[in-house]
């Protein structure tokens, strides 16, 4: 359930490449999310998947089993419903929700995660392509990794936030041509805790429709950004 920064970023993208083949971390929010009450005045929950790794802290993403699926989907549907089931905008989530429920089936954590931002974006009316990491050519470093792996997509530009903008290395991206576009988002109204609590709480508080015409608006100015940052100006210096 991703935050709401996560999700406007690959909103914001025409291409979203699902990391399945890096070390799952226990302490990240590859299987947990911060659950924020309705009006936003209560005390944040975690919602937990457990999990058991098969080769212990080396185990990958991918390979994540959930510790008791049956019992796992029925705590997470019950923490949704009790957080936001007096929402008007409930049911929409509900029905979206409906496909994370089902990938519990597979035991396995990265179908859930996928599948939770996947209804997400979709509800909000994306209409991207989604790749595995695990299905790319790419090399073993850090930031050569990530510009190689949008290099396979075709892409020309990379949305990088701001916690990624603090170590990633340019020139990678520069060598294949593939511009990095800092991905920024508000930080005030709906945005305030966007950082850290699920973005169901804005689709819950504002609803779909609200909540996607932010998004539109923020990818519109990204968009901008991205193409200045792939065709600079050029400016001839007077003699």
């Amino acid at each position: 359930m991703p935050r709401l920064t996560t999700l406007a970023k690959l909103f914001a993208a025409d291409h979203w490449i699902v990391l399945d083949d890096v070390q799952f971390a226990r302490r990240d929010y590859q299987h947990r999310a911060r659950i924020a009450t309705l009006d936003g005045l209560g005390t944040n929950r975690w919602l937990t998947i457990p999990t058991h790794r098969p080769s212990g802290r080396a185990t990958l993403i991918r390979d994540t089993l959930i510790a008791n699926p049956a019992a796992a989907r029925r705590r997470a549907t019950s923490i949704l419903r009790q957080q936001y089931g007096t929402s008007p905008h409930w049911p929409a989530l509900d029905r979206a929700l409906q496909p994370v429920w089902n990938a519990f089936d597979t035991g396995r954590v990265a179908p859930v995660a996928a599948a939770s931002t996947r209804a997400l974006l979709e509800l909000l009316g994306w209409r991207g392509q989604i790749f595995a990491s695990s299905a790319l050519p790419a090399r073993t470093g850090r930031s050569e990794r990530l510009a190689d792996l949008a290099d396979a997509t075709g892409a020309r530009a990379y949305l990088c936030g701001t916690g990624g903008m603090t170590y990633l290395d340019h020139a990678p991206f520069t060598e294949l041509g593939v511009a990095v576009v800092p991905f920024l988002s508000p930080t005030t109204g709906l945005w305030a805790s966007g950082r850290q609590v699920s973005a169901l709480r804005a689709l819950a508080f504002r609803g779909p429709d609200a909540v996607g015409a932010r998004f539109r608006a923020l990818a519109f100015a990204h968009d901008a950004l991205g193409c200045a940052a792939r065709h600079p100006l050029r400016v001839r210096k007077r003699m």
